[in-house]
């Protein structure tokens, strides 16, 4: 009997976890409600593993993070990808096959608020190898430098460090880039980063 009770409270705690309102149009709510919990519970361990002095807490979400979503560099018929280092920064390079012997170029930031994340990750590459295939667009995905280690402004160098070899005459001659038709990209902290080297290209050349 106590047995039974037991599990029926935590079965009770458990549902009162996972449940998030939500509302009624959204499409399969109970797999967002457990991807919710899932994200939560990696967030409170962290806490609490910073807390006992374990890991930095950002350290435990990226080991996460890399576990579930970094995946190797792999080329398609339509698109050739490779891991390589430009400006001294890791970056992923998407490269179409076919199109224009000209192509687009787009430098890419990924977000994560300056500490988390990987242009590696499986949602960045899916989004990368698109725009390359969709754009005929060479697309240089950037892994700049994370918080706690790097601090501000370690994030903004790298972004310009990576764009300005990126935007060399060496790198633009080798993937067949077309100097007219570069764009910088991101999302979250990524855009901020875009923005920044953007506001740099107007105001100074990075090629010089």
């Amino acid at each position: 009997m106590r047995l039974r009770l037991a599990g029926a409270v935590l079965l009770s705690a458990a549902a009162y976890y996972v449940y998030l309102p939500l509302p009624s149009g959204v499409s399969e709510p109970w797999k967002l409600m457990m991807l919710d919990a899932l994200f939560r519970s990696f967030m409170q361990a962290s806490d609490v593993a910073h807390a006992m002095g374990v890991c930095h807490r950002v350290h435990l979400l990226n080991r996460v993070v890399s576990w579930v979503e970094v995946i190797e560099a792999r080329s398609s018929p339509a698109v050739n990808v490779t891991d390589s280092a430009l400006g001294g920064i890791p970056t992923r390079v998407f490269h179409p096959i076919r199109g224009e012997r000209l192509k687009r170029g787009v430098i890419y930031f990924h977000g994560g608020g300056w500490a988390l994340g990987s242009g590696r990750m499986r949602s960045y590459d899916h989004l990368c190898r698109k725009m390359a295939e969709d754009l005929d667009a060479v697309v240089m995905s950037v892994d700049y430098r994370l918080a706690p280690e790097a601090v501000f402004p370690d994030q903004y160098h790298d972004a310009i460090a990576a764009s300005r070899a990126f935007l060399s005459t060496e790198v633009l001659e080798h993937y067949s880039i077309d100097p007219e038709r570069v764009c910088v990209s991101g999302d979250s902290a990524g855009g901020n980063l875009a923005a920044a080297v953007a506001q740099k290209v107007l105001l100074h050349s990075l090629t010089s």
